[in-house]
């Protein structure tokens, strides 16, 4: 590419190009909810079911093609992630499963009044199935968040942790709040006290480059349809730490078949292979900004320039929402602040969210109210009247104007 070509900033041209569901006529508003899909990875599914679709482990010339299609899935996630080899990814069909198996493939590792410990901030996906434990006489403390800062603290965890405690969970961004918790702090912290630490990455991955090196963790799971592929997850785990795992899959399956043990039924071959296309577009995006050498590297630099767009997205809408006297944001209130990406949330006083946003439909802007899963989070800070909260999450292909129409439309709407 030559120097003349180089973007400074997000190309926000060629990333709308490349998702053909924004050309509807819809402002797709709900992205944490679901993003639209990149077409790459459609063409990668594409080309697996009309070229390759058998059952891997054969030794024909298609069902090679098969495997080799599944494991550069595996090696793109790792890239993806970080992580240090491709066998640490583990596909499921969502992340509320992928912690269910995790959960799962640790029970004969816990033993009465072995200790987790969870926050209130999270999704159920990453409460519930530790919750699931007591049965077998695991305690389950919460760290709750600190009502005024709207933060987990350390100095809470520090006083929940025991020598009994065997692992905490955590999300990595409020689905609600949108901040972001540091999770690398968390990790080190936890890990001086040894336990392990189950990151719920979902509301992060689309915004941020996920580095599983760099944090530590030891366990981490994300929605793929909420960055930019198909309706799946997937599951990260230290590879040593998968290893011994509890076998979900055929008895004959040992402990050291990694990861399959933990895909029961196999993975889906197609979403596994689709998720090639996602990191070759982010790739594509840190080269147009002049990013070159690893994969890595090049969607790190994409990452950059995505936080950079999203900030102005956030700013913008924030903006707007402090200058209402009826109106109370959620979390940050800076769509600048290091702290938080563009998942906003608010509630406007004596409105109903349910109403707001359905009014919102007639202008085909899509957003949605509720809880969103974080029920135990709305209900703790007591949001859980008309309706729940209004949430607006932006990502980074959706551009200023989008906002500005949203704004225009809450003017209308709410005058």
């Amino acid at each position: 590419m030559s120097e003349s070509n180089i973007q400074t900033e997000l190309d926000l041209e060629f990333a709308r190009s490349q998702f053909p569901g924004l050309q509807n006529g819809w402002s797709f508003m709900d992205n944490a909810g679901g993003t639209q899909i990149v077409k790459g990875a459609v063409e990668r599914m594409n080309d697996f079911l009309f070229n390759k679709n058998v059952q891997i482990g054969g030794s024909y010339e298609v069902s090679l093609a098969a495997a080799e299609a599944l494991q550069a899935g595996r090696e793109a996630v790792a890239t993806l992630v970080n992580a240090r080899r491709p066998e640490e990814i583990a596909f499921a069909p969502t992340t509320t499963v992928a912690m269910q198996n995790l959960a799962r493939a640790l029970r004969s590792q816990l033993q009465a009044g072995d200790e987790i410990i969870v926050t209130v901030s999270d999704h159920e996906s990453n409460i519930g199935p530790w919750v699931g434990l007591e049965e077998f006489g695991v305690t389950i403390k919460f760290w709750n968040l600190d009502k005024d800062s709207l933060e987990l603290r350390l100095k809470d965890l520090d006083a929940l942790m025991t020598d009994r405690t065997r692992l905490v969970a955590v999300t990595h961004v409020s689905n609600i709040l949108g901040t972001i918790n540091p999770v690398d702090e968390i990790a080190e912290f936890v890990h001086q006290r040894g336990a392990l630490i189950c990151v719920d990455c979902v509301a992060y991955a689309p915004h941020r480059a996920v580095d599983v090196q760099a944090w530590d963790v030891d366990f981490l799971a994300f929605s793929i349809y909420k960055v930019y592929g198909p309706h799946a997850a997937v599951l990260y785990g230290k590879y040593e730490l998968m290893a011994e795992l509890d076998n979900l899959y055929h008895y004959f399956y040992g402990k050291d078949k990694v990861p399959a043990k933990l895909e029961p039924g196999n993975a889906n071959y197609e979403i596994a292979y689709s998720t090639t296309g996602i990191v070759d577009y982010l790739a594509a995006l840190g080269e147009r900004s002049g990013a070159t050498g690893t994969t890595r590297a090049k969607i790190e630099k994409a990452f950059a320039l995505i936080t950079v767009h999203e900030n102005q997205l956030a700013e913008k809408l924030l903006a707007y929402l402090r200058s209402r006297e009826d109106c109370r944001i959620i979390g940050v209130e800076h769509g600048d602040d290091p702290r938080r990406v563009p998942t906003i949330s608010f509630k406007i006083d004596d409105k109903d969210s349910g109403e707001l946003c359905q009014a919102l439909d007639q202008y085909r802007i899509a957003v949605r109210f509720g809880d969103f899963h974080a029920r135990r989070l709305v209900e703790y800070l007591g949001l859980s009247d008309h309706g729940g909260v209004v949430r607006v999450s932006l990502t980074h292909y959706n551009s200023l104007d989008e906002v500005a129409g949203l704004i225009a439309a809450l003017e209308a709407v709410l005058a």
